[in-house]
């Protein structure tokens, strides 16, 4: 297949309604079409039931365990649903109004997926003196899946180079570090009977009830405590805890047998998970006593820290003259990724303020300087 230009692209990217409930395959057999000729290596990292894949596509000469040299680009294929009535256009038609690209993935972040795609094909592997690899991801949005299913499953991480830009909208500031994101579910049970005669039943409502406390209780503790890297992460330096959903009961005359919370929490990087989560079964406890529930961790998104000193980072921050630290707020790939042995910052066009709502878009101006810039890193560490 033939390049298109960065726009002419990334109106195919966003042409696919790859709304994470939906199968990714499509998007991502554009990709490999898109990218394959003589040189190029196309790897698939397939989802459990096989309806999603993550991408994994290198060029130029094979990398070493020694050595694994090179330049990562990544990003993933899925954008959150468009069905606001506020779109002014078709969310999966990208639209021009001035100076501005518009439509759902724009900024986040198929934006940089086009980027990334057209630094690969315009490359000659043959001419490439360390390789270049673009990892493209399915299901970033509900919680990083397809990076969980490449760290736990990719057969070769000696072919990858470690330094890595994950191309998140960051209005091209560069980021070494940013929070995880735990989802967590308490379960209590009870039993149902007619509320006239409370006595033939449980109510799973009111210990839950005392959970509620118990946690917003503990949100205030971690509010006030501080870590090292807290400082970064202005104005929320401290780990939060947020009681998200609460689902119980199915009428006002039942006694509810059930009722499930659901929690989110985001850890600062370098904390350790599981004494913190044990904190929390504890907390609860402590406030129901004696009364039974189940507590499991649903999903997880770990925290991404890379060293100041790490070339990656000198590099971006070089090319965009950022001289401070930068930190982000959300979580990405990176969490996974550094637990597969990969070196990430994020940095990527577009502003986060954007994403995720209607009319979602992306200026002109920044995506064609955010290509000049990944191909200045290309040039860097691949050539």
């Amino acid at each position: 297949m033939s390049s298109l230009s960065t726009a002419d692209l990334l109106g195919r990217l966003v042409s696919f309604d790859s709304v994470s409930r939906n199968s990714n395959l499509p998007i991502a057999d554009f990709i490999a079409d898109y990218l394959d000729r003589p040189g190029v290596r196309i790897d698939r990292v397939p989802s459990a039931d096989g309806s999603k894949t993550n991408l994994v596509i290198i060029t130029g000469p094979a990398g070493t365990e020694a050595r694994r040299d090179g330049l990562v680009l990544s990003g993933h294929m899925d954008v959150v649903p468009a069905g606001e009535a506020e779109w002014e256009s078709d969310p999966f038609q990208l639209v021009r109004r001035g100076d501005r690209l518009h439509g759902r993935g724009t900024a986040d972040m198929k934006g940089f997926l086009a980027l990334a795609m057209n630094r690969l094909a315009a490359v000659d592997p043959a001419r490439l003196r360390h390789p270049l690899a673009i990892i493209f991801t399915y299901d970033e949005e509900v919680g990083t899946m397809g990076a969980r299913r490449f760290a736990e499953s990719w057969p070769h991480p000696e072919a990858l180079p470690r330094r890595t830009v994950i191309g998140e909208p960051t209005s091209l500031k560069v980021a070494r570090m940013h929070k995880g994101h735990i989802k967590l579910r308490f379960s209590f049970h009870g039993r149902p009977a007619h509320s006239g005669y409370p006595h033939l039943g449980h109510n799973a409502i009111e210990p839950a009830g005392r959970a509620i406390v118990a946690l917003g209780e503990l949100r205030a503790e971690l509010e006030r405590e501080r870590t090292e890297l807290g400082r970064y992460f202005d104005p929320v330096p401290f780990v939060t805890l947020n009681v998200a959903q609460v689902s119980g009961g199915v009428a006002v005359n039942i006694i509810p047998d059930r009722c499930v919370l659901d929690v989110g929490l985001r850890l600062l990087p370098g904390m350790a998970r599981d004494p913190m989560l044990q904190r929390i079964r504890e907390r609860v406890v402590a406030a129901l006593g004696a009364e039974p529930f189940d507590f499991e961790m649903v999903n997880e998104s770990p925290p991404m820290l890379v060293e100041g000193s790490a070339e990656v980072f000198q590099a971006c921050c070089t090319l965009v003259s950022q001289s401070g630290e930068h930190s982000i707020a959300y979580t990405t790939d990176g969490g996974w990724f550094q637990q597969a042995g990969l070196e990430c910052v994020v940095f990527g066009p577009g502003s986060i303020e954007l994403a995720h709502r209607p009319n979602e878009s992306i200026g002109v101006e920044e995506l064609e300087q955010g290509g000049a810039l990944l191909e200045r890193l290309v040039n860097r560490f691949c050539h």
